[in-house]
């Protein structure tokens, strides 16, 4: 779990310092505190912050990409969340991620996810079309 300062916080969340410091205080943001006193968030507080303001948490910063590794995709139905669980049995996979305060879970097969390396924890993109949902990650 990364930790960022409060001032890091309130530049990711276009916010004052002291708007971001008055949510603490309130209780409406959680942070740890070090042992100076220091409060500090981890990301999933923000990207939980992110969504409620109704915008979508950014995955990770990009690598450079590997060859054959999906760059673009057509679909505009793109849903950003966090794995929350991922069940393999037999041909299929229950892959549940969390999109803000909501729960979306896709059956996939196997295959696919042992070749996304999907763990819990992880930033993946729900890709739905029509009456399917398609998971897909950026590579670490």
């Amino acid at each position: 779990m990364a930790l960022i300062t409060v001032r890091a916080a309130a530049e990711r969340l276009g916010v004052s310092y002291s708007t971001f410091k008055q949510w603490i205080y309130k209780g409406a943001v959680r942070s740890v505190r070090t042992s100076g006193g220091h409060h500090r968030i981890a990301d999933s507080e923000i990207e939980r912050l992110l969504a409620a303001q109704g915008r979508l948490p950014s995955l990770r910063r990009r690598p450079a990409r590997a060859p054959g590794v999906l760059v673009a995709l057509s679909g505009r139905n793109q849903l950003r969340g966090i794995v929350d669980e991922v069940r393999v049995e037999g041909l299929l996979a229950q892959v549940r991620l969390r999109i803000g305060d909501q729960r979306l879970t896709a059956v996939i097969t196997r295959d696919a996810a042992e070749e996304l390396k999907l763990k819990r924890g992880q930033a993946a993109l729900a890709v739905v079309k029509a009456t399917e949902v398609m998971i897909a990650r950026e590579p670490a």
